[in-house]
């Protein structure tokens, strides 16, 4: 694990015997060695630094609790960009700029990654390379592509935001950057969580863009997002004397149930039109082939649309005064769908107004229309875009590369997606 104190010790990176290995592919890919530094070269064309910034950050595996080593090479790298200021909490890095702008713009992206499947160390692949998915081909015929674990989320926008702490000297807004650790885990291990509750000074702004994957495409707010045990209690016995007994798993039933008839709605929200889930995830009970089990936990996710407060969700799955809180163990839902049965608390996040009003907002969704051909879209998953939502900074997602193949084993970012977002920020914030 990784410290969250101002002076974090962090792990090393994993040896290569324990970092799980890439699919093999075509004679023409080109495998990224390992970086040390991150660099990028001022004589070089803007596709080449951002290549290469894209080929330095995959090379470090950073998968979520060891994304130390590749902070450190981040923060070497602000430090070296003399109109930036940096902090760092934990593995979480804050770098500003002071020109005294009439507004001030965060850019915000994380640092980890879910975690490998068979596809770290990342590669470079030509045209015509198996691995290079059908769709994405047919999008970007004749064009490279790098593949590995981050590639879309986000490593791809990292890139470019690193590429844009170097580059933009004299921007017409302040621009705070933020590069943090944890987000793919629970809410209470997110630095940027963290940097906001220890260090609220740090974290202010008129407005917030956070590089998850949208295609380079504007989608606004996002879903807020719960997790929670529903559980079934009942009477251990012997199998062979199941009526001296009562069993948690049948009683489950109902839980199953109730979530097969919930009807998940889409809800319009300032013009965005959000989709709702509510879904059962894992389940677990009895502790014996021959015993009556006394319980059973149906593991529920649920995913609400940003016309709801988290209180207002909490209260249509368990009832308004169920008293179920992260941490503070069981408690009786006292109504909404799972009316009865014990409710315990394991994640909970906000959902996030898109804003779409906010003058700055327009401004880039004007220039995004013009540069894509794309109108915003709902963000449908939840993303911290929520965290500036309850700042009050209006914010929305922007970056580099499809939505779709976050976290797929076949992630992979064709190389103009990187100009096309970078130039779309470099104009709106010049």
């Amino acid at each position: 694990m990784t410290s969250n104190s101002a002076s974090a010790v962090n792990e090393p990176t994993p040896s290569a015997s324990a970092v799980p290995m890439a699919a093999s592919a075509s004679a023409s890919a080109t495998p990224i060695p390992p970086a040390t530094t991150l660099v990028i070269d001022p004589s070089a064309s803007d596709q080449q630094n951002l290549n290469d910034l894209m080929a330095q950050l995959m090379s470090v595996y950073s998968v979520s609790d060891d994304e130390g080593p590749l902070t450190d090479m981040v923060e070497a790298f602000l430090r070296a960009q003399p109109h930036l200021t940096v902090r760092r909490h934990g593995d979480t890095l804050v770098a500003s700029t002071d020109f005294g702008k009439a507004h001030r713009v965060v850019l915000a992206g994380h640092l980890d990654t879910v975690p490998v499947i068979d596809n770290f160390p990342p590669m470079w692949l030509e045209p015509g390379d198996p691995l290079i998915r059908e769709d994405v081909a047919a999008a970007h015929p004749s064009e490279r592509v790098i593949w590995g674990r981050g590639a879309t989320d986000m490593k791809g926008s990292d890139a470019v935001l690193l590429f844009l702490a170097a580059t933009l000297t004299d921007p017409k807004y302040d621009l705070t950057f933020v590069f943090y650790d944890h987000e793919e885990v629970a809410a209470e291990k997110n630095g940027l969580r963290k940097v906001v509750e220890a260090h609220p000074d740090w974290i202010v702004g008129d407005f917030a863009i956070i590089g998850e994957p949208t295609d380079c495409g504007i989608e606004g707010g996002c879903n807020g997002t719960m997790r929670f045990d529903v559980v079934a209690h009942g009477v251990a016995a012997h199998s062979a004397r199941a009526w001296m007994g009562d069993n948690a798993i049948h009683k489950a039933a109902e839980i199953l149930n109730q979530l097969n008839a919930h009807e998940d709605e889409a809800v319009d929200v300032d013009g965005l039109t959000y989709r709702e889930g509510l879904n059962a995830t894992l389940i677990s009970g009895g502790n014996g082939t021959n015993v009556i089990p006394d319980e059973c936990r149906v593991h529920v996710n649920y995913r609400f649309a940003p016309d709801k407060t988290l209180p207002e969700a909490k209260a249509l799955m368990m009832g308004a005064d169920c008293g179920a809180e992260l941490g503070n163990g069981e408690h009786v839902a006292t109504g909404g769908v799972f009316e009865g049965f014990g409710i315990e608390m394991k994640d909970e996040s906000p959902s996030a107004r898109p804003g779409m009003d906010d003058p700055l907002v327009q401004s880039l969704v004007d220039l995004v229309r013009e540069r894509t051909g794309r109108e915003p879209l709902a963000k449908l998953g939840w993303t911290d875009v929520a965290r500036f939502s309850q700042l009050g900074i209006p914010a929305v997602n922007l970056g580099a590369g499809s939505p779709l193949l976050a976290h797929k084993h076949d992630e992979q970012l064709p190389e103009t997606d990187l100009t096309l977002m970078a130039g779309i920020l470099t104009d709106w914030l010049n």
